[in-house]
């Protein structure tokens, strides 16, 4: 599941759209203020950020760039009642990677959310493949040499987390942020025995291989 955070301060517009966004299967953290973006940014991982142009007070411009200056590489998608050419020039020199009108379908966003979560991290596709091992981000299956694995919900997120950050290190902190968002999260130590379980069965799909790498002291990470 990735997960989102969605920057609105109308708060019955942002329940609205949380409300589509999770039932195209996002998990959704909401906040209403600059301060609150970029602290979460800061302290949480979110796959990518949609943010309303127009907050009360303040331009969702500012929140674009306060984060890239920060070096904040979380992918951006707008959302703006602007069809101006201007503003949406404005919006991609500031950083944004999308730039979506009002009014939209939620069909529309979601498709463009994962084509810049995917174009990110360096895939262009909906279906990733690494070696024998396959993601349909899309229908949340995986698959090794063609065959569909049978993994829970967890560790098809656990995987997918690894996955589209291939190559990258995470920390068990960051990825129970991933799989839990801050809701009901469970020790750190659950992300063991995720990676554990995850592992027995690559490992038996795969011939004994299992890509995820322990990095001792930091965390984990996916290299094939």
């Amino acid at each position: 599941m990735m997960r989102l955070l969605l920057v609105e301060d109308d708060k019955l517009m942002a329940q609205m759209i949380s409300a589509l966004l999770v039932k195209k299967d996002f998990q959704v953290t909401t906040v209403h203020t600059k301060a609150e973006a970029l602290e979460n940014l800061e302290v949480f991982a979110y796959d990518a950020v949609v943010l309303d142009l127009r907050l009360r007070g303040e331009s969702g411009l500012d929140v674009l760039s306060a984060a890239r200056a920060k070096e904040i590489r979380t992918p951006f998608v707008v959302l703006s009642g602007d069809l101006d050419t201007e503003s949406k020039v404005a919006a991609l020199r500031a950083g944004a990677d999308d730039y979506v009108t009002k009014p939209f379908k939620v069909e529309e966003l979601a498709a463009r959310i994962l084509v810049v979560v995917r174009r990110t991290n360096g895939y262009v596709s909906t279906c990733i493949e690494h070696g024998p091992l396959a993601l349909n981000l899309e229908q949340k299956l995986a698959y090794a040499n063609g065959i569909p694995l049978n993994l829970t919900r967890k560790e098809y997120e656990l995987l997918e987390a690894l996955i589209l950050r291939s190559g990258r290190t995470l920390s068990k902190d960051m990825i129970l942020s991933l799989l839990y968002g801050g809701i009901d999260e469970p020790n750190s130590k659950i992300i063991d025995v995720f990676v554990c379980k995850l592992r027995k069965k690559l490992s038996d799909a795969l011939n004994g291989v299992s890509p995820i790498g322990t990095v001792y002291g930091v965390g984990y990470s996916f290299r094939m």
